[in-house]
């Protein structure tokens, strides 16, 4: 075959491969919704995010070492073939021989039984780690999520307040013309208009840099088109769990607590397994083993088994002195326990201030809202007053504008309100046991 044949075939079968792997690729995304809400892209994240993901693998990990700390118990096997040649002024030699060993520990002061138990108590912190991880990113999510929310309402209502900006402008214009109102008056609402369009720009600009955060918060690909559900976020008006018996809730339920109380006992075991390396060893061996050999005499088969040996043993090792590494190593091991408690109580006491500190955040998120949805429906009220006088000539436009400008600080004061509130409340129930929803 011709070498341009060759780089043809190779070209073709490289194009094949990469075009399978691009398909594969794709096809992972195949499934993603056109419109995300909120659960779907908590669900995604557990699913694909690489923290977690890489957590689970640990998780894996740690069930595979606790699988060989089980069958270390077991006895082993082991099979062994030998063939010699040697070559000497008389002659030549060959021989060979065949052997099977096997061992089992039949007592090491309890390291094995001990060891068994720390490498399930680290497959259990390892999945903790995972839904640790996942309560990290479904508030990261959340909040994200509700940001988007936030900005696209803001949208909404500054859209409203365009359209009737350039509504006002188009009225100022023909009354400019019959001479009704003076040039400065008319371009005084321009400017209004074009302060209210920069404002709508800047608030979309900012809904697409939050809709950026969600997608990268998510790690998804830049090629994949990412839109979140249009929902109206209403402020959750149950009563809340009262703090104390949230923050015990909390210590019941959070892994991270049970992950602290699990490393304690991991610890006591580790002290455990130091103890016994002091502790007599007993193992039990046994061996089969024969040969064959040309110098010797009778056939094959008949040295084989004339050769054949059987072997069994018991081993006892006791410890005497160590140099002090088995006192070392426990009394390390008693500082890695107190370690442990320390690092638990320090995880408690954050864990209870910040379930405190959301407490205190939905009180006064909730505060805020009222206050601020007064405050929204009465400069409202305020405004529309305000518009219908400007028509009818009644104030003039600086009164009017000023007046705009009070609504639109507290519109958005309003919706900042109504979405903080929510999202502090939504923690707040989380750290209860309390899934986030839409």
């Amino acid at each position: 075959m011709s070498r341009l044949k060759i780089n043809v075939l190779l070209f073709i079968f490289v194009a094949i491969f990469n075009a399978q792997n691009l398909f594969a690729q794709d096809s992972l995304y195949n499934d993603l919704p056109k419109v995300w809400n909120l659960n779907e892209c908590i669900a995604y994240a557990k699913k694909n995010n690489y923290t977690i993901n890489s957590l689970k693998l640990s998780s894996k990990s740690a069930a595979q070492d606790l699988i060989a700390s089980k069958a270390a118990k077991y006895p082993n096997l082991t099979g062994s073939v030998t063939q010699n040649a040697a070559h000497y002024n008389s002659g030549t030699q060959s021989s060979s021989g065949y052997g099977l060993n096997s061992a089992i520990t039949l007592y090491n002061g309890g390291y094995l039984n001990n060891d068994i138990k720390s490498k399930n108590f680290s497959q259990q912190i390892a999945n903790l780690a995972i839904a640790s991880a996942e309560n990290d990113a479904t508030i990261q999510i959340t909040q994200a999520y509700l940001n988007i929310l936030l900005t696209r309402e803001n949208i909404t209502y500054l859209n409203d307040l365009l359209k009737t900006s350039k509504a006002q402008v188009t009225q100022g214009e023909q009354e400019y013309k019959i001479g009704t109102i003076a040039k400065n008056a008319l371009l005084q609402l321009q400017a209004a208009m074009a302060s209210d369009n920069y404002t709508l720009v800047t608030a979309q600009n900012q809904l697409q840099q939050n809709i950026l955060t969600l997608k990268q918060l998510l790690q998804l690909p830049t090629k994949i088109p990412f839109e979140v559900a249009i929902t109206d976020t209403v402020k959750n008006t149950e009563t809340l769990m009262d703090l104390n018996a949230a923050q015990d809730k909390a210590l019941q339920i959070r892994p991270e607590i049970k992950s602290g109380m699990l490393n304690i006992q991991l610890e006591i075991n580790e002290m455990e397994k130091a103890k016994a390396t002091i502790r007599p060893f007993l193992s039990l061996g046994g061996s089969l083993s024969t040969g064959y050999s040309s110098t010797s005499f009778g056939s094959y088969p008949n040295q084989l088994n004339n050769s054949f040996n059987q072997a069994l043993g018991l081993t006892l090792t006791i410890p005497i002195f160590d140099r002090k590494v088995t006192q070392t190593n426990v009394a390390k091991a008693n500082i890695e326990i107190l370690q442990a408690r320390l690092s638990l109580l320090n995880t408690k006491t954050t864990l209870t201030q910040a379930v405190e500190t959301a407490y205190l955040n939905v009180q006064n998120a909730n505060s805020q809202y009222d206050a601020a949805k007064e405050q929204f429906i009465y400069t409202g009220e305020a405004l529309r007053v305000a518009a219908a006088q400007l028509k009818l000539g009644v104030d003039n436009i600086v009164e009017y504008l000023q007046q705009k400008n009070l609504y639109i600080q507290a519109l958005q004061a309003f919706i900042q309100a109504k979405y903080t509130a929510n999202l502090n409340t939504k923690i707040y129930d989380f750290y209860t046991g309390v899934p986030i929803t839409e």
